[in-house]
This record gives structure tokens, C-alpha cells and sequence, in this order.
């Protein structure tokens, strides 16, 4: 049953101020890898029906020698197995054999730059040479430490660069680097790629060259023409160019629903100038992403079988969007729905010092962040030269979004809210998940997610669209990751299934356990504990096996 807070903390949050936040900070420290699967101990009952592999992904290393990492996401990347067999759990970790990760441990110093973090000069140079180095440019990590992806039925670690890591998802071994920029024209790509049911996976990635900057949709083919086959095939379908081309904006992920890629390009935006030459002014790369609310949020479609995108642009206010929830066509509109927040700043504001702050100053980041919120839009799919203007296109009933042709090319678009006010209580919701096998790219009335009353969800939430009602998982002190549904293998409602968590507790050494709950009524059935202390991390995906 979720936990019922005082009166006292219910007043703080309604009023949107939290005070008294607990200390996370134990939930951003290194830990040591566990290389060979440890039992766990199982209170209550895990369906004998999940037979796979829970597979996470995180930062787990935030230092070498004297010299520490300042954001969260440049840690280094520990890949986590749940293997659930007949009831029981058995875990392992393992820390990516990256060669960020292998000249870092050579050194014992950070050798190799990330997001938030410039690596300095080596100490053991001479003065030229040490300043000679100031005018390399960085070189990509492959510090895959995001999520888990998979291309052509193998399953790779990503982060945003143009290096993946092929990895085995029953050892966490490494087996191979894979170079983006080998097979197709882009010089990154997310960690949130969207597959078709045949298979076929579509990804985003920028490309910069003498003219600016383009932003790029790639499409993998499903086959796998041998063993070696790795990223073969993939090409470039549509190439957008970005409103300014030394300030494109960043990107974590896009949408995509049955016959379109939807690229969002918000204000979120990266000076290219500023990137490059920082090494040069002793910055880290993150230095060079800043918010200009100023701007438009503009939707780009992209028709997935001609590779066409549309002329007509839809236009928004400014928000930022990390995660989309789900996209789908119906009765001539595309309905848009994803997590947004009314500022852009948040990617600046997970530095691991926040992160580890305690008292007024841990409450202070908390409430100087804005929340991030589920929302639809709706896109008309018609709109031509004889489309009425500034009048509300959207004829879908019970639907408060609106969408104004406002010019020959443009459609204004006004978001409705996928929530009620109960929401507020538990801070957003971020982490979006759906039944994706079953309702990707389709209509769909379920999604799940976490509740942000820290800095780190605290909460997991189930959201109905169909009455925008919520179920909620709550425990005092305790703070679940990312939820994973897994479908039951007889299901016939869409919300048949178990949601899996890692939840993990500050205040409790070696608190962690594997949650699993009923999807339909979201209580409890069991728990795995984990005899091992793991960090809060990203983003994972389950990998059924036979």
C-alpha cells in the first residue's frame, strides 16, 4: 500500500515547495562490480510465468584517483542483470570494458572527457605539450552508460555519441565497439530508438560539416545478413535542417507513430562554437547547451515510407521534452504525447553535487527545478493552402487540445494535460513507459512512470487515459527506477502483465531490491532483495529467454 505522509508534508506539496528532502547522496557513489550472478531473497511471490533478463544501465563510477566526475551522466557506465527463472532472482553487474573506462583504470585518473567533465592535461607532459593539447578537439566517448538498445536482435549499451557497445545480455560482457559514423553519415545517436513490429529500428543523429549542422533520422533494416552483422544497411532516410545552424537544438529522443517520424526541436540548444572550443577555454562540453524560452518548440513529421518531411511545421510555446510516452494515428490527427517541462535548464541541474547536497540546499535545487508533466498534442494530418486558418482544426470530441493554422506552413498547437490535479501531489511524472510490444505507434489507454518529489523518483504511478485516473506504488525512503512492463504470456487486456522496478533506499546499506507488481491493480506480488548496494541509473529493458 502506498504510504500515507503526514498532514504536515501533504500541505508542503500542494503548496509546490518541498522542505526537509532526504539525503540521496549515497545513491550516486561508486560501487564495486559483481561479476558472477548472487542469489537474492524473494518476500512474497514473483509470477513462475517471467522467465528473462532485467538488464539496467547507469553511471556506477564517479571518480579515479583524485580527480571526480561533475555530472551525473559522465560516470562511468555499470551494466546490472536480474535473471528471473521460476520465481527466483539471481544478480550480476558489470562495469562496460569501454576504453574510456580501460585508459581511466590504467592512469587512475580521468583520461577521457565526458558530458559535464573536461579530462586535463596529463600531469607527466611537458609544458608545450600540455598546451598544444588545449587545441585537440575532444574526442567521443563510448562511455555507453544510457540505456539498453537492440538492433537486429542483438542488444547494445548507448549513450549519445556515435559509439555503441555490442554486449551479451547473459554475461554483460563486452563483445564488440560499434561506430556509428562506419556506416552511415551522422557523428551521434540517441539511446531512445523506436522499432517497427518486422523489426526495422529507426534512430536520430546529427551530421556537421563546412555547412552547419543537419539533424538525421536513420533507418537499420531487420536482417542480419551474418554473425558480424552489426549496424550493415542502415541509411539516412530524411535530413532536417535546424532553424539555426550553429545552434541546433539537443535532442535525448523523438516519437514516431505508424507512417511518421515526429523530430522535436525545442529550445534546448548547443553552440557549436562553444563545444568545440572547449577544450581550449577549459570547459566541459555541457557548458556549450543553454535554454532560450524565447523560441518555439516546432514539431518536424517525416512520412517513414518516402522519406518526405512535411512542409507544414507545428509550432508550440517553448518546453523541453526528454521522453515521449507514445505517438498514433487517428481520424486524420496524430496525437502527440510526451513528458514536458515548461524550462530547459534541467540537464544543467543533475551535477553530482546536487545530487549529494543535504539539508536547505538539497531542498533548494529541488524547488528551483520545474516539473515535468504528461501532454498531448494533436497534429491535423490534412492541413493544405485551403485549410481554414485560426480556427481550432481538432474535431476529435473530449479532446481540450487545439491546433490553429496560422500561416501557409504553420500550425499552432495548444498542449491538453494527460493528468489531473492529483499529479501535482507526486511531482510529475517522468520515465515514461507503455505496453510497447502491444501498443507502440498505436492507440492505447495505459502508461506508467515515475513520481518526482525528488530529484530521483520516489514514487511509481499508473496512468489511465481513459478517466485520467492514477495508481501509485509509495514507500517512504525508498526510490524506484525506471518501470519495465512485461506482458503475461496470455494477455488479453492491454494492461496484462508485471511492472518491474529496482528500488533502492539511502538510509539502509544494501536496501535494494527488484520490485514486481501486478500491471491491472499495481500491488505488490514480490520482492527481490539484493545483498549488494547499487546506484540510482537510467534506463533498461527486459530480454525474455525461452
Amino acid at each position: 500500500m502506498p504510504h500515507k505522509y503526514s498532514l504536515h508534508v501533504c500541505n508542503q506539496r500542494a503548496s509546490g515547495v518541498l522542505k526537509g528532502l532526504e539525503c540521496i547522496a549515497p545513491l550516486v557513489r561508486s560501487v564495486e562490480e559483481t561479476l558472477e550472478p548472487i542469489p537474492t531473497a524473494v518476500q512474497g511471490t514473483i509470477p513462475s510465468w517471467i522467465r528473462g533478463n532485467l538488464l539496467r544501465n547507469g553511471p556506477g563510477k564517479f571518480e579515479f584517483g583524485n580527480t571526480h566526475y561533475n555530472h551525473w551522466f559522465d560516470g562511468m557506465a555499470l551494466l546490472h542483470q536480474f535473471k528471473i527463472q521460476e520465481g527466483e532472482v539471481t544478480y550480476r553487474s558489470r562495469f562496460l570494458q569501454s576504453d574510456s573506462y580501460r585508459k581511466n583504470s590504467e592512469k587512475d585518473r580521468i583520461m577521457v572527457s565526458e558530458f559535464g567533465t573536461l579530462a586535463l592535461p596529463d600531469p607527466c607532459q611537458n609544458f608545450f605539450q600540455r598546451f598544444l593539447s588545449r587545441f585537440e578537439m575532444i574526442k567521443p566517448t563510448d562511455n555507453a552508460s544510457v540505456s539498453f538498445v537492440k538492433y537486429k536482435g542483438d542488444y547494445y549499451v548507448s549513450t549519445e555519441t556515435n559509439l555503441m557497445h555490442k554486449v551479451d545480455p547473459e554475461t554483460l560482457a563486452s563483445i564488440e565497439k560499434v561506430d556509428w559514423s562506419k556506416f552511415v553519415a551522422v557523428n551521434g545517436a540517441t539511446a531512445h530508438p523506436h522499432c517497427d513490429p518486422d523489426g526495422t529500428v529507426y534512430n536520430m543523429g546529427n551530421s556537421y560539416g563546412s555547412k552547419g549542422a543537419l539533424y538525421n533520422i536513420v533507418r537499420v533494416p531487420p536482417e542480419k545478413k551474418d554473425s558480424t552483422d552489426s549496424l550493415q544497411g542502415a541509411t539516412v532516410l530524411c535530413s532536417i535542417m535546424p532553424a539555426n545552424k550553429s545552434h541546433p537544438s539537443y535532442y535525448h529522443s523523438f516519437a514516431m507513430s505508424e507512417n511518421y517520424v515526429v523530430f522535436i526541436e525545442q529550445p534546448i540548444k548547443m553552440d557549436l562554437l562553444k563545444i568545440v572550443t572547449c577544450k581550449l577555454r577549459g570547459k566541459g562540453l555541457s557548458e556549450g547547451i543553454y535554454w532560450d524560452p524565447k523560441q518555439d518548440t516546432v514539431f518536424h513529421l517525416v512520412d517513414k515510407k518516402t522519406g518526405q518531411a512535411s512542409s507544414v511545421r507545428y509550432h508550440t510555446k517553448a518546453i523541453s521534452t526528454f521522453h515521449q510516452i507514445n505517438a498514433f494515428e487517428e481520424d486524420g490527427f496524430l496525437m502527440l504525447d510526451m513528458c514536458c517541462s515548461e524550462d530547459g535548464q534541467a540537464i544543467n541541474n543533475y551535477l553530482i553535487q546536487n545530487l549529494r547536497k543535504s539539508g536547505d540546499a538539497l531542498d533548494q535545487v529541488y524547488n528551483e527545478m520545474t516539473r515535468v508533466f504528461p501532454r498531448r498534442f494533436v497534429l491535423p494530418l490534412g492541413v493544405t493552402s485551403d485549410t481554414q486558418s485560426n480556427q481550432n482544426l481538432n474535431t476529435r470530441p473530449d479532446s481540450l487540445a487545439t491546433c490553429l493554422k496560422t500561416g501557409q506552413d504553420k500550425v499552432l498547437c495548444q498542449h491538453e494535460d494527460l493528468h489531473g490535479d492529483d499529479l501535482l501531489d507526486y511531482g510529475g511524472l517522468e520515465f515514461p513507459q507503455i505496453n510497447y510490444g502491444q501498443n507502440n505507434t498505436r492507440p492505447y489507454r495505459y502508461f506508467y512512470g515515475c513520481g518526482f518529489r525528488h530529484l530521483v523518483g520516489d514514487s511509481l504511478l499508473k496512468m489511465d487515459l481513459k478517466d485520467k485516473s492514477l495508481k501509485v506504488w509509495q514507500q517512504q525512503g525508498f526510490y524506484p527506477s525506471e518501470p519495465v512492463f512485461v506482458p503475461s504470456p496470455d494477455a488479453v487486456d492491454e494492461d496484462q502483465g508485471v511492472i518491474l522496478s529496482v528500488v533502492l533506499t539511502p538510509s539502509q546499506d544494501k536496501g535494494t531490491f527488484l520490485l514486481v507488481l501486478d500491471a491491472q491493480t499495481f500491488e505488490e506480488l514480490g520482492r527481490a532483495n539484493v545483498p549488494v548496494n547499487i546506484p540510482y541509473g537510467f534506463h533498461g529493458t527486459f530480454n525474455p529467454t525461452a
